[in-house]
C-alpha cells in the first residue's frame, strides 16, 4: 500500500466561491428610541412637554449610532412627533428609521446587498455560509438569495465541505 504525500484540498480547487454574509453586518450600534417614555401616563403625547424634552434632551449620546424610532405603547403619537425626533437625529446619528432594532437589521444588510455587483458571481458556484459568529437576518439570505440565483450557476448553504443545494441553473 502506497502513502500518499500531498494532501489535495478538493473544496479549494472546485471553484466554488464562499461569501459570508456577515461581513455585510452593519457598522455601528443599533439603539431604539422609544416615544412611550415622552407619553403623558403613558396614554397622550403633550406637545409642549414633548418640545421642552427635544430642547433640553442631549443628542449627541446617539452619534454613529443608527436609530430606531418606535412607539411600543398603544397610544396615538402625532407623526410630527417622530418627524420632530429626526430633525434632532440626523445630525449626530449613522442612519435614523422608523423601525424596531430587527427592522433596522434588516434595512442596513439590505442596503449593503444592493451595493453588491452581483455579475462577479455568473455562472459561478457559490457556497453561502450558514454559521457564524455575527447575526444575519433570514431576509439578508433570501435577498442575497434572489439576486444570486439570476446569475450564478448554482448556491448552495453551509460550508463547501457539507452543503445543501439551494438552486441549480438547468443548462
Amino acid at each position: 500500500m502506497e502513502i500518499q504525500e500531498t494532501i489535495v484540498n478538493k473544496v479549494a480547487q472546485s471553484g466554488i466561491i464562499t461569501v459570508d454574509l456577515a461581513k455585510y453586518a452593519p457598522a455601528g450600534d443599533i439603539l431604539v428610541y422609544d416615544v412611550k417614555e415622552n407619553l403623558f401616563h403613558g396614554l397622550i403625547l403633550k406637545e409642549k412637554d414633548f418640545r421642552a424634552f427635544i430642547q433640553a434632551h442631549d443628542w449627541e449620546q446617539y452619534e454613529g449610532k443608527h436609530i430606531g424610532i418606535v412607539c411600543s405603547a398603544d397610544a396615538i403619537v402625532p407623526t410630527w412627533a417622530y418627524m420632530l425626533l429626526a430633525t434632532k437625529l440626523t445630525p449626530y446619528a449613522r442612519s435614523v428609521h422608523f423601525a424596531d432594532q430587527q427592522e433596522i437589521l434588516q434595512i442596513l444588510f439590505t442596503a449593503a446587498l444592493d451595493r453588491i455587483d452581483y455579475s462577479t458571481f455568473q455562472d459561478q458556484r457559490v457556497v453561502v455560509k450558514g454559521c457564524g459568529d455575527i447575526y444575519v437576518p433570514e431576509s439578508a439570505f433570501v435577498k442575497f438569495t434572489v439576486e444570486l440565483s439570476k446569475v450564478a450557476k448554482s448556491v448552495m448553504y453551509g460550508e463547501p465541505c457539507s452543503t445543501v443545494p439551494v438552486f441549480k441553473r438547468k443548462s
